[in-house]
C-alpha cells in the first residue's frame, strides 16, 4: 500500500512541480538571469549588486513587490526585506484578516552560506517577472530577507568557508562584533536581532524558513532539512508538519532531480555506523525560536560539498515545494496557528498546578533504523592528528544506522500566572520588551510571599561563548545547564516600576524560556544574573575562629553537624576555608539573598499593584 501511495504521489507531483527553468537572455535589457546564473554559479553577488537586482525586480513589478528597510546593522547597512504579494496587498493586518498565509524566508544569517540568497533572487523573478511560478502567490505572501547578516556578508573573500565547494568568494559567518546571529534569538543582543524581532512582530508569519549550508559529513543528499522539533511544540502543528509537510517536500524535491533528506548530524563524524542524532531546535537558533512564537519553522541545510549550481537550484526547489503546500493548505495552516495562539492565551489566564510545560528535551535511548545514503569511506589512524581519519570516495553507499526514535522531555515546569521582575534588572527587562511581550509595571513598592528559586552548584564555562561565560555546553547535544535551581516559597520585595509579565499572551513561551532559570536559553544560563551568585561580604579568619567557638558552645546541634562533616567528608575536613565558611553561613551575618533568584512566579495577580 505504501508503494502504491508513493507512486500516485509522484505522478501528481510530476504534473504540478516542474523543475526550475533557466531563463535565456534575448537582449541585455531583457536579461533576467540572476548574478549567480550569469556567472554560471561561479560567483555570488555582493550586497550592493544583490540590492540592485531586488530593486530592478521591484521596478518591473511594482504592484507585486515592495522593498522595505527594517533596521540597521552595527556598521550602518540597511537590513532589507522584500515583500511579494500576488494582488499587491502588503499590509500584514489586512492579510491576517483575510486568512492568507505569510512565509518569511531568511537568508545569509551565516554570510558564507549564500545558497538561499541566490535561490530567492531566482524565485522572486519567477514569481513576478517571468511568471513561471506565479501560482505560488495564489494565496501566500512571501517576505524574503535576501541578506540578514549584511556586515558579515561584506567581509568578502575566497577563504571564508574551508569546507564549502563554491562560490569563489563569500561573506563571513558572524556579524561585525563577532557574534553568531543564529545563537542570539532569545538573548537578542545584536542590533540585527532587535530589528528582526520588530519585523517578526509586525508580520507574524505563518511559516518561517532559515536557509543554511551544512558542515559535517559527506553524503549523497544535496538538500537536507529539519522541521522545528523543540519542547513545547504545538501538537497539531507538529502533526501537520510531520505528516503533511515533510512527505510532500521530500517527494517534490526528489521529483525535481535533487536528493532530499533529513538534517544530518552524526554522533561521531569519523564513524557513521554509530548513527545520527535527532536535532533539538533549541530557541537560540532561528528555527527553535519560532516554536516559542507558536509558528512552524524549517531549517534548510544545503550540502556543502555539492557544486554551487546544484545547491542553489536545490534550495529553490524546496522553497517552491513549501509554497505549494502553503497555498494548498492555506486554511489549515492559518487555522492551526490561530488555535495554537488561542491555546497559549487561554492556558495563561489562570494558574493550573497540574499543567506542565516542557523546557528541555533529549534524544531517546531507544533507537530506530535509518537508511543513510552516504558515500563509501575508509578509516585509518592519522599520523598528523593522532586520531581516526575518515576519507570518503565517490562511490555511493547505503547503510542502515541507528537514530534516536524520538525526543523526550527531560525537564518540565508548571507555568505561573505571571512573572515579576524587579525594576533594577534593566537588561533582563529590555530583552523581554525586545520580544514584543506585553509588560505591566507596578505602581508602588510591593512585597509578598511568592514562588521563586534558589540556585546552587553552578558551573560556568571557562571559555566564553558568544561573549558570555555561560552555564551550558555550547554543543546542543551536551549538558543543557550546569547547576540546580530548587523551587522555594519566600518573601520577596519589588520596587515601584517592577515588571509583571502576564502569561495570557500569545508569546508567553518566550517569557518561560527567558525567565525559567534552567531553560536552555534563560537569562540565568546566559549570565545575566551572575551577580546574585557572587559573595560580596567576607569575615577574616581570626574573627570567624572566635565566632565559631562561641557558636559551638551555644548550639549542640550545630556542633553535631560540624563534627559529622569532619568525620564523613574528607574534602571538608581538609579545607580550613570550608570549615570556617560553615560557621559564617550559619551565622546572622551570612547574606540570605545570595543565590536567590530575584524573579518571582505569581500564581495570581490579585493584590499586585499594576497599572
Amino acid at each position: 500500500m505504501r508503494s502504491i501511495t508513493r507512486a500516485l504521489l509522484l505522478v501528481a507531483l510530476s504534473a504540478v512541480a516542474p523543475a526550475q527553468k533557466q531563463i535565456p537572455p534575448s537582449s541585455a535589457a531583457a536579461d533576467w538571469r540572476t548574478p549567480a546564473e550569469r556567472s554560471d554559479y561561479r560567483t555570488t553577488p555582493r550586497y550592493d549588486e544583490t540590492m540592485a537586482y531586488v530593486r530592478r525586480v521591484q521596478a518591473a513589478a511594482p504592484g507585486q513587490v515592495k522593498v522595505e528597510v527594517f533596521g540597521k546593522t552595527g556598521e550602518g547597512r540597511d537590513l532589507v526585506d522584500v515583500v511579494v504579494s500576488g494582488d499587491g496587498v502588503f499590509d500584514p493586518e489586512t492579510l491576517h484578516r483575510a486568512g492568507r498565509p505569510i512565509l518569511l524566508i531568511q537568508n545569509a544569517i551565516h554570510a558564507g552560506e549564500m545558497d538561499g540568497k541566490d535561490s530567492c533572487l531566482a524565485l522572486l523573478r519567477d514569481m513576478v517577472v517571468t511568471k513561471t511560478q506565479a501560482r505560488l502567490l495564489e494565496r501566500a505572501v512571501v517576505v524574503i530577507i535576501p541578506i540578514y547578516n549584511a556586515d558579515g556578508h561584506e567581509r568578502f573573500g575566497p577563504y571564508n568557508r574551508i569546507n564549502q565547494n563554491g562560490p569563489q568568494e563569500t561573506g563571513w559567518r558572524v556579524n561585525a562584533t563577532n557574534l553568531n546571529l543564529n545563537r542570539d534569538y532569545v538573548k537578542a543582543e545584536a542590533p540585527e536581532t532587535r530589528a528582526w524581532l520588530k519585523l517578526w512582530n509586525r508580520w507574524l508569519p505563518d511559516f518561517f524558513v532559515d536557509d543554511h549550508v551544512t558542515d559535517g559529513a559527506d553524503y549523497q543528499y544535496d538538500v537536507t532539512f529539519g522541521l522545528s522539533a523543540y519542547a513545547g511544540n504545538d501538537p497539531a502543528l507538529n502533526e501537520w508538519q510531520q505528516k503533511t509537510v515533510a512527505p510532500y517536500l521530500e517527494q517534490a524535491v526528489a521529483a525535481s532531480g535533487h536528493v532530499p533528506g533529513p538534517f544530518i548530524f552524526l554522533i561521531d563524524d569519523a564513524d557513521p555506523t554509530k548513527g545520527i542524532e535527532r536535532y533539538p531546535s533549541i530557541p537560540r537558533f532561528a528555527d527553535g525560536y519560532t516554536v516559542l512564537q507558536n509558528r512552524p519553522g524549517m531549517l534548510v541545510e544545503m550540502h556543502m560539498l555539492k557544486d554551487y549550481k546544484t545547491r542553489v537550484t536545490g534550495n529553490y526547489e524546496i522553497l517552491r515545494a513549501l509554497l505549494e503546500v502553503m497555498n494548498r493548505d492555506a486554511e489549515i495552516l492559518v487555522r492551526l496557528n490561530r488555535e495554537a495562539d488561542a491555546t497559549v492565551v487561554a492556558a495563561g489566564k489562570r494558574f493550573d498546578p497540574s499543567a506542565k510545560f516542557p523546557l528541555r528535551t533529549a534524544p531517546s535511548k531507544e533507537t530506530e533504523p535509518f537508511l543513510y545514503h552516504t558515500f563509501n569511506y575508509t578509516r585509518e589512524l592519522s599520523g598528523v592528528s593522532g586520531q581516526i581519519w575518515i576519507r570518503y570516495t565517490p562511490e555511493p553507499l547505503d547503510i542502515t544506522i541507528p537514530r534516536p526514535a524520538r525526543l523526550e522531555t527531560t525537564l518540565a515546569v508548571t507555568p505561573p500566572r505571571a512573572y515579576i521582575v524587579p525594576a533594577q534588572w534593566t537588561k533582563v527587562i529590555e530583552v523581554l520588551a525586545a520580544h514584543g511581550l506585553w509588560l505591566e509595571r507596578t505602581t508602588r513598592p510591593w512585597s509578598a510571599e511568592i514562588d521563586t528559586y534558589r540556585c546552587t552548584d553552578l558551573k560556568w564555562n571557562e571559555k566564553s561563548f558568544e561573549g558570555h561565560h555561560v552555564m551550558f555546553s555550547p554543543q546542543f547535544t551536551a549538558r543543557p545547564f550546569a547547576g540546580r535551581c530548587t523551587p522555594v516559597h519566600e518573601k520577596l520585595s519589588f520596587p515601584a516600576g517592577s515588571v509583571v509579565v502576564p502569561m495570557d499572551q500569545r508569546a508567553a513561551k518566550v517569557a518561560l524560556e527567558w525567565l525559567e532559570p534552567e531553560a536552555p536559553d534563560s537569562a540565568v544560563a546566559w549570565g545575566y544574573f551572575d551577580a546574585i551568585f557572587e559573595q560580596k561580604e567576607f569575615g577574616e579568619d581570626y574573627v570567624i575562629e572566635k565566632l565559631a567557638r562561641e557558636m559551638l558552645a551555644k548550639d549542640p546541634k550545630l556542633r553535631e553537624e560540624f563534627e559529622q562533616g569532619l568525620a564523613t567528608d574528607k574534602q571538608f575536613a581538609g579545607d580550613p576555608s570550608a570549615r570556617l565558611s560553615f560557621f559564617y553561613r550559619h551565622s546572622p551575618w551570612w547574606d540570605r539573598e545570595l543565590g536567590r533568584y530575584p524573579v518571582g512566579r505569581l500564581t495570581t495577580l490579585d493584590g499586585v499593584p499594576v497599572k
